[in-house]
């Protein structure tokens, strides 16, 4: 199994699972990773999603290139669409997803890493795009939601020269939230995952939701979208047991409805 999914109450845990090959993914593995990524969405019982690698060497190596190699113009196509749709997969998942960048998370893995909603790292932590080194540019989105999360003309450094990062340049640049010991990274995320869930699991959804649409569609069509979702909001029981509980000095019991 090349993709291993835990549950740990509203929390869980996805595990990129091919430390012999530094958890680079195939095809199989693409699809693996995005059938998992399509199930969970569908669960509201699951808040918040954790992603990692196998081992501690790497967190996805990027994309396998020995599978690579060979493939045809048309076959790189959809090796790309497939990726394009793993990493669109997080992105409109209803849950917030924290990558716990563990190792190397080069190519394909960064691009995996971008589409989540937080990046952690350990010490050992190493990021790239190092497409062009390759005689290719990137395939899975790096070449856009790179430089919507770090300034973008070192966003344009790192994809013209496939320059590595290191954690701490990656935390100083803006790429990653935190830098932990890596004893500590899974630890870590799990805390923050479980802060997260310990808020009105719609509106978290809806937060994200907000987000994203204003980041693609603009400011002023993402202020329309934020006062929608605000407005409905009052039309759910969470929204009267948070404020409720306010009021009363107790922590709220949200139900998710």
């Amino acid at each position: 199994m090349s993709v291993r999914v835990e549950r740990e109450g509203a929390i869980t845990l996805v595990t990129v699972e091919r430390p012999e090959r530094l958890n680079a993914l195939d095809t199989a593995t693409l699809r693996a990773l995005l059938a998992a990524v399509q199930e969970l969405a569908t669960e509201e019982a699951i808040a918040v999603v954790v992603l990692t690698g196998a081992g501690d060497r790497a967190f996805i190596a990027g994309a396998d290139i020995s599978e690579m190699v060979e493939k045809s113009p048309a076959e790189a196509l959809a090796f790309a669409e497939l990726g394009h749709a793993v990493c669109r997969a997080i992105e409109e998942a209803p849950q917030p997803y924290i990558a716990a960048v563990n190792g190397y998370a080069l190519g394909g893995g960064c691009e995996i890493a971008l589409a989540c909603d937080i990046r952690l790292a350990s010490e050992r932590a190493v990021f790239a795009q190092p497409e062009v080194t390759l005689g290719i540019p990137p395939g899975w989105g790096g070449s856009q939601r790179l430089p919507r999360v770090v300034p973008p003309g070192i966003a344009r450094e790192l994809l013209y020269t496939g320059r590595r990062v290191d954690a701490q340049e990656a935390l100083r640049i803006g790429l990653v939230n935190a830098v932990y010991p890596a004893d500590q990274l899974l630890e870590r995320a799990r805390e923050l995952a479980n802060r997260i869930a310990a808020n009105g699991p719609l509106a978290v959804r809806l937060t994200k939701a907000a987000v994203r649409f204003g980041l693609e569609q603009g400011l002023e069509a993402g202020l329309t979208y934020e006062r929608q979702v605000f407005a409905y909001a009052f039309t759910t029981e969470d929204q009267r047991e948070g404020m409720r509980a306010f009021l009363e000095k107790r922590r709220p019991a949200f139900r998710g409805r």
